[in-house]
């Protein structure tokens, strides 16, 4: 998805002189406390910070406002209104220049953190747009989308494990509203994807991190109408919550709890947790065995099984010897290459061949994702181009990809409690280009696993909207996995 906080229908009729609808520059719901900075330009000319309004669900906040509002949710599929005020409002069907600037982090992903109670170091998520646009008075209708070529191959009773997808792959259509989520699931059945479920609860719940009753009602009903199963609850923590600190090990402690709350109100065995810090595992067990859940540690590019901090989480383990903790396997640690579609991402966002060959070239050495991030950082200063322009990928380049030798997931097989089968295109042979899936899959057949594959599409993170149907890929994605599976099943 662009990186972008307004699209070609951003612009907006309104009395006080105008508005621009903006779109959420990530893929997850944040906390508008989240929102460092915003400015706006109209036609070349600024518009002072005392005449813009930032709107949400009928509440209006000054710019300097925003910062501190860190128990009021920015949804993934809202579009609140950035108001400018104006002496003559703009008409309907007018054409103009806008610019908008925008400084975001994410407050799930800490780089650092905080000292002496002080707010930690974030991932950073800069946006810099300029676009031409009409005036409008709604936003456009969503395109119409398109049906498989054909129905899936059928699940056997030896396939070695089942398969889904998490929601999170259709981020991006479902961020621009082309799906309210029961018609996201339905259009998920018939496509023949299912039966596995996982969601991202800080994606798709409207009362994160609360799950409601409405939403409750929805889930049920679109399950009993599909046959659906409830796979992971994927929860984030959001340690950076607060601009003047990160979360006290009681809030972390709070924070968690109610999510475990939720994903059993859904029906969910296992929760895909965030932090496996070992005073709060200690607190949290005690409720998962209560509710009944599994706790399961994402290994996440670029960390592998072997990862220093992966050991020390091993480590903690064995301590508490528990049959309820284990790990989500994802595949971004396990790629033999930069995924193109990044690769095309960055070139649109202004990289030229030299750019993008460093740019592969120190990712590819054993450095520290932290130094790789600040050596192509600096390489990118020194040619005088701006990191931002490349928004918050000039650091994601290397979190999202890492290249451990996917052999490494059998030193932990029988912890492993779900996979996330990240992927991020399926070429015209039917292969991911980044990922040996035939390897992954004689790895975790060999290994004895027997959960569910999760597909994660995370090519929304870089291509445009529109670009390419998620679903689709899929459907064309399980058909990899089923075939590699028989393979390496009828030897």
């Amino acid at each position: 998805m662009p990186n972008g906080l307004i699209q070609q229908d951003s612009l907006r009729v309104h009395p006080d002189g105008f508005a621009v609808a903006l779109t959420l520059p990530w893929y997850r719901s944040l906390w508008l406390s989240s929102v460092g900075t915003l400015g706006l330009s109209i036609d070349g000319e600024e518009i002072p910070a005392g005449d813009l309004r930032f709107e949400l669900d009928g509440v209006q906040y000054g710019l300097d406002e925003l910062p501190e509002q860190s128990e009021t949710l920015w949804f993934l599929q809202e579009h609140p209104l950035f108001v400018a005020r104006r002496a003559e409002p703009f008409a309907l069907g007018e054409t103009h220049e806008v610019s908008i600037a925008g400084d975001l982090r994410l407050p799930y992903m800490q780089i650092a953190p905080g000292q002496d109670g002080g707010p930690g170091m974030y991932v950073p998520n800069v946006v810099r747009q300029t676009l031409t646009l009409t005036v409008k008075d709604a936003a456009d209708a969503a395109p119409a989308l398109v049906a498989a070529a054909a129905p899936p191959p059928a699940a056997t009773d030896d396939d070695p494990f089942k398969l889904g997808l998490t929601l999170y792959s259709a981020s991006a259509e479902f961020r621009a509203g082309w799906y309210d989520f029961d018609g996201l699931l339905d259009r998920v059945a018939d496509l023949g994807i299912g039966p596995g479920i996982e969601i991202v609860a800080s994606q798709v719940l409207p009362t994160y991190p609360v799950v409601s009753d409405e939403f409750l009602n929805t889930w049920r009903a679109a399950f009993d109408r599909h046959g659906f199963d409830a796979s992971s609850f994927g929860a984030n923590l959001d340690m950076g919550r607060r601009r003047d600190r990160d979360m006290t090990p009681d809030e972390e402690f709070e924070f968690s709890e109610l999510m475990f709350q939720g994903a059993k109100k859904l029906g969910f065995p296992l929760v895909r947790i965030q932090s496996a810090k070992p005073e709060l595992l200690r607190r949290l067990l005690p409720v998962a065995e209560r509710l009944e859940l599994k706790l399961a540690y994402e290994i996440h590019a670029p960390m592998g099984p072997n990862h220093e901090a992966i050991l020390k989480v091993r480590d903690t383990y064995a301590e508490l010897d528990s049959p309820l903790l284990g790990f989500v396997a994802d595949f971004s640690s396990t790629m033999h290459s930069m995924s193109p579609t990044l690769l095309r991402a960055v070139q649109r966002a202004g990289l030229d061949d030299e750019a993008l060959d460093t740019l592969q070239r120190i990712w590819a050495t054993d450095a520290t994702m932290r130094e790789r991030q600040e050596k192509f950082i600096g390489y990118l200063k020194g040619r005088d181009f701006d990191p931002g322009r490349l928004g918050s990928f000039a650091h994601l380049a290397f979190n999202m990809h890492g290249h451990v030798d996917p052999r490494e997931w059998a030193d932990i097989m029988p912890q492993i409690m779900h996979v996330h089968a990240k992927f991020y295109d399926i070429d015209e042979s039917g292969q991911e280009p980044a990922i040996d899936y035939p390897e992954h899959v004689r790895v975790f057949v060999e290994g004895g696993y027997r959960g569910y594959w999760s597909s994660e599409w995370e090519g929304h993170a870089f291509a445009e909207l529109g670009e390419v149907d998620p679903l689709l890929l899929v459907r064309r994605q399980h058909d990899l996995i089923r075939a590699s599976m028989r393979v390496v099943t009828a030897v």
